[in-house]
């Protein structure tokens, strides 16, 4: 059974997602400070982190910069805040998804399902021979999860691994913001398209020499990207 972990100071909202994710399988703990949801998170073992942006004590962006750092399960961040520039700030701090409130019960499930079973399958099978892929200087580890700039080990998150093995097993194609968001994150792209910006210019900060001309990751204006090879 997954355990996830609900950081959210509004009592009402934080039972209502329990309940919903109960009835689903998972077993749910609540904390609704921030200073003692940071603690939990770090000491225990969760599979998951839902993640309010405004608690009391160390507020959401703390809160995912430190577990971050420390763990690399799915993070999903939730917030009445729509301004796009909170979005971007949670997804650059190593948030996995953005979720603005109202939302449905039943959609918080559905992207939980979608964020925990892809984490699944991807470090599921550790006994197999490691699979590597090495283009010009960068090494992906799709094995062990990890990735080299000249033998220089970078740290990615999961998405923005997910997202860099994906461009560069399918090289010289272009992918449109909502291909790679449906693909990546296994969800329609509506209203999340600064997710996959985000990524892209995180990433392109880890493994490009110069980000302002990338060798590995070019923009196409008005289309996407493509992994150039």
């Amino acid at each position: 059974m997954n355990k996830i972990l609900i950081v959210e100071d509004e009592t009402a909202i934080a039972e209502l997602e329990k309940d919903y994710l109960e009835l689903s399988g998972f077993e749910v703990e609540i904390e609704n400070d921030g200073d003692q949801g940071l603690e939990r998170a770090l000491k225990e073992e969760f599979d998951l982190i839902i993640l309010d942006l405004m608690l009391p004590g160390a507020d959401g962006f703390e809160i995912c910069k430190n577990v971050r750092s420390a763990k690399n399960i799915p993070i999903l961040m939730v917030s009445a805040k729509k301004e796009d520039i909170d979005k971007i700030r949670g997804l650059g701090m190593g948030a996995d998804d953005y979720i603005t409130k109202p939302f449905s019960p039943s959609e918080l499930v559905a992207r939980v399902k979608a964020h925990l079973a892809r984490y699944e399958r991807l470090i599921g099978d550790s006994a197999r021979e490691n699979e590597v892929i090495e283009i010009r200087g960068l090494k992906i580890d799709k094995t062990a999860r990890r990735v080299y700039v000249n033998n220089e080990e970078r740290n990615f998150t999961t998405k923005e691994f997910d997202l860099l093995t994906f461009l560069a097993e399918n090289p010289n194609r272009v992918y449109t913001k909502e291909e790679l968001f449906q693909k990546i994150w296994d969800m329609d792209s509506i209203g999340d398209i600064a997710t996959v910006t985000v990524h892209i210019k995180k990433i392109r900060e880890k493994i490009e020499f110069n980000t302002s001309k990338p060798q590995y990751i070019e923009t196409i204006w008005g289309v996407g990207y493509r992994f150039k090879v």
